[in-house]
Order: structure tokens, then C-alpha cells, then sequence
């Protein structure tokens, strides 16, 4: 029987530590071979916070991790008896994925070189300018540009509204 990706649901937030202990218990068990790859599907994103950016993961399906293994009695109850695992997705009798389901998610994780930028600025909001020409100046977003991490503030200068192109890093929630 050959190895198929099959779907196992967690408790949310305990994705890792589940992939570490199957990991652990197919080495200990000596039944690597069943149980190729476990993945937590993530890509990179950078949020902005303070005037500062955090780079972070974030999980494309929270409480739930991807196998590839070869299913049988000793897999499935190596995985199911694994601590914070609820279970497989379709129940005692696990559905595995299809390999264009599995191919797109590969993608998804393998096109995280370019990091999405996560924002907490919205249109119309009020933000002070912290760098560059007008810094302390007051304005609101006219709009916000998520592909290139820039926004269009409008400011006013000698009693007109000017738009004025910024980074995310030049202004800060006013």
C-alpha cells in the first residue's frame, strides 16, 4: 500500500507540539518509513504594530496538520493516539486528499518568499506623520496599498488637502 496525505484535526494552537510527538513516537516505534512527512502549513506575514514590523507565521488551517503516510493499524492508532489530536478528517475511516488538493497547498507554503504585509491601517482613518518632510503633520488615509506597503494620506497644507504618498513605517494611528 502506498503513502496518501490525510488530514488530522488538533486542538487549535497545539499544531507543533502534534508534529513533533508523531515525529517522536514513528522514531521510537521504529515505523519512520510509514509516516513520511508532517507538515503544518504556514506562510510568513509581517505585521505592523508601534511603528515596528514583526515578522510571524501564520497557520492556513488553525487545528489541523497534514501526513503522508502509508495507512494501517499501527499508523492510524500511532496517530490517533497521539496527545491534543482529535482525531483524522473523515473519522475511522480517514479520507485522503487528492494529490491536486496536496499540490496547492505545497505551493501556498513554498510562495511564502514574498511575506504578506498585515495591516492595522483602514481608509478615512487619522494618522500622524512620523518620517520624512511632514513629519508631525495630521492627515487621513485616502487609501491603502497592501502590494506595495503604501498609503495615500491626505494632508493639509497652506489650508488644502494634498495627497502624499507614505510607507506603512512613516505613519502611526493618531
Amino acid at each position: 500500500m502506498g503513502k496518501n496525505w490525510y488530514v488530522v484535526h488538533t486542538y487549535s494552537g497545539s499544531e507543533e507540539k502534534v508534529r513533533q510527538a508523531i515525529e517522536d513516537k514513528a522514531d521510537k516505534k521504529n515505523i519512520r518509513d510509514k509516516i513520511a512527512q508532517v507538515l503544518v502549513p504556514t506562510e510568513r506575514i509581517i505585521e505592523l504594530k508601534g511603528g515596528g514590523k514583526k515578522e510571524s507565521d501564520k497557520k492556513f488551517y488553525p487545528g489541523y496538520i497534514l501526513i503522508e503516510m502509508e495507512l494501517d493499524d499501527e499508523s492510524w492508532h500511532l496517530v490517533r493516539k497521539t496527545p491534543r489530536v482529535t482525531g483524522f478528517v473523515g473519522g475511522s475511516n480517514p479520507v485522503a486528499l487528492s494529490q491536486e488538493e496536496v499540490d496547492v497547498i505545497l505551493q501556498q507554503m513554498e510562495k511564502g518568499h514574498a511575506p504578506q504585509v498585515k495591516t492595522q491601517y483602514q481608509k478615512n482613518e487619522t494618522v500622524r506623520i512620523t518620517d520624512g518632510p511632514f513629519s508631525n503633520f495630521l492627515g487621513y488615509i485616502e487609501d491603502v496599498d497592501m502590494d506595495h506597503g503604501r498609503l495615500k494620506v491626505m494632508v493639509s497644507i497652506f489650508g488644502r488637502q494634498t495627497p502624499v504618498e507614505l510607507n506603512f513605517f512613516q505613519v502611526e494611528r493618531a
